[in-house]
């Protein structure tokens, strides 16, 4: 098992139990794949370094989660198409 955190970027125009919906989608990928969730880090409403769907701010989440190697792809491709998600990127942490 490998150590990854999934980073999202989420529509700043939601309510807050819309937020938390899009965060337990992402998180149930992870658990559908095989892979463990652990801490979910949330930093709040950011501005942009550049406008999204004319967008200027948006919610960022940090999902630290264990899986297999092949568990990043698969979940990607669900963010891909996820409404309100802006944004997202799994990333391989060190060991």
């Amino acid at each position: 098992m490998n150590k990854y955190e999934l980073a999202l970027v989420v529509n700043a125009k939601l309510e807050e139990e819309e937020r938390a919906a899009v965060v337990e989608k992402a998180k149930g990928y992870v658990t559908r794949y095989g892979g463990t969730v652990g801490e979910v880090e949330e930093w709040g409403k950011k501005r942009l370094a550049y406008e999204i769907q004319h967008m200027r701010e948006a919610y960022y989440y940090f999902i630290q989660f264990e899986a297999d190697a092949t568990a990043p792809a698969e979940i990607e491709s669900h963010m891909r198409i996820m409404d309100n998600v802006l944004r997202y990127l799994v990333v391989k942490k060190e060991a």
